[in-house]
């Protein structure tokens, strides 16, 4: 059991690496500062470029699929991939390494889904870029993604341990953006540019 132990908390700990801060610091920017203050890729996009938020994205995807790459070279079963990916994902959310506040971890579930449920990914892709060329707001289509995800495990994947931790992080997701859910309902949240 002691491998097992040892990829959640490695898990945890790689999640919790804010890759938006560091490459915003990298460039001189406390990205905790600039636009919403959020260290995720759609911030980073918006005040430190396309380039730099692509490289969040990856980062922050990377830091969900690694230890899922891990648990399944190592042959765990369900129920420690489950918890890895969901310390990943916990990681980037509530990061050791900021006071316990970190970013909405949309970039680290994907992440954590490819590794899990690829097809669901795909699925899920094709309702963000929907909702995303519908209404241009990132937001609204990283929570409509989140909500449909768990459904799509469920009918492609069929694994209850999987489902469970794809129903955990959906809640967190879509709980982490109940500001932007405020300005959604008030008109004032921002349209995505490309």
């Amino acid at each position: 059991m002691l491998p097992e132990i040892t990829l959640v908390i490695a898990s945890y700990l790689l999640g919790s690496v804010p890759t938006g801060l560091l490459l915003g610091k990298a460039l001189g920017v406390d990205i905790r500062a600039t636009g919403s203050g959020n260290i995720g890729a759609t911030n980073v996009y918006r005040t430190l470029g396309r380039k730099v938020g692509i490289l969040t994205l990856l980062g922050d995807c990377l830091k969900g699929l690694i230890p899922l790459l891990a648990a399944h070279w190592l042959g765990f079963p369900d129920i420690w991939t489950a918890a890895a990916g969901f310390a990943a994902f916990f990681g980037h959310v509530y990061t050791v390494f900021l006071r316990f506040k970190g970013g909405r971890g949309v970039a680290t579930a994907l992440g954590v889904f490819l590794g899990t449920s690829p097809l669901s990914v795909l699925a899920a892709i094709g309702v963000f870029a929907l909702v995303l060329w519908k209404w241009r707001y990132v937001s609204l289509a990283s929570i409509t993604t989140a909500a449909a995800m768990p459904l799509f495990v469920a009918v492609i994947d069929r694994r209850p341990l999987i489902i469970v931790m794809t129903l955990l992080i959906a809640a967190i997701v879509i709980w982490k953006h109940h500001e932007n859910i405020s300005r959604l309902r008030s008109g004032t949240e921002n349209k995505f540019k490309a």
